[in-house]
């Protein structure tokens, strides 16, 4: 019977550590992820800050607040509950930021930090807009080497306004705008990105690669 007990007992560590894991709350950040916070009055919290592991937001004079089952949605509500506890009724301003590539046929390729609810359109403005060579209707969404979005379907969601959230846009994503010779049609849609990117004024940060 004694022989039985050690591997019982590693079962038994093992299926509790799976129920835990598995019982734990999902969380819309990970380290790397950044948020841009404004705490009105306290210039210290306000500023663009780094996910670290846990994943937590480490913050000067307060240390780390864990966003551990945290959804993008519920940051600012969130963050404002938390700071709380250290502040007297703190007026909390947070938006969650993916960094993400414009690359191509844009005015300013490079690596930029945005909103989650930006409009794809508006993260093309961000690097300055697509250029008079940019082929709009060939823009693609990658991930690593996997196409994304792309063709009649990244039109139709332009057209009907989809964030970078609604794309399932996630850190590191690539969006490509490609070149060539432009038909009407192309330039029409050209027009139609720049007029909505320009009815939206957005805050955003730009990242020089390293």
């Amino acid at each position: 019977m004694k022989s039985y007990i050690l591997p019982l007992t590693i079962a038994a560590a093992l299926f509790t550590a799976g129920h835990a894991a598995a019982q734990a709350p999902a969380s819309d950040f990970q380290a790397g992820d950044r948020i841009l916070l404004r705490v009105e009055g306290d210039s210290a919290l306000s500023d663009t800050f780094t996910v670290v592991a846990g994943p937590a937001l480490r913050l000067p004079a307060i240390g780390e607040i864990s966003l551990a089952g945290v959804r993008r949605a519920e940051l600012e509500t969130y963050l404002t509950s938390e700071l709380s506890r250290y502040l007297k009724e703190p007026v909390v301003h947070a938006r969650a930021l993916i960094r993400v590539s414009v690359l191509g046929e844009v005015v300013r390729p490079g690596f930029y930090a945005v909103p989650l609810d930006l409009v794809l359109a508006d993260a093309l403005m961000v690097a300055g807009g697509p250029t008079q060579d940019a082929k709009v209707d060939r823009l693609r969404i990658l991930r690593g080497e996997s196409l994304l979005w792309s063709g009649n379907r990244l039109q139709a969601a332009i057209a009907r306004g989809a964030t970078l959230e609604e794309l399932g846009l996630r850190a590191g994503d690539r969006i490509e705008v490609p070149g060539g010779r432009r038909d009407s049609g192309s330039t029409l849609r050209l027009a139609g990105l720049v007029l909505t990117a320009v009815a939206t004024v957005v805050t955003v940060i730009t990242v020089t690669e390293r």
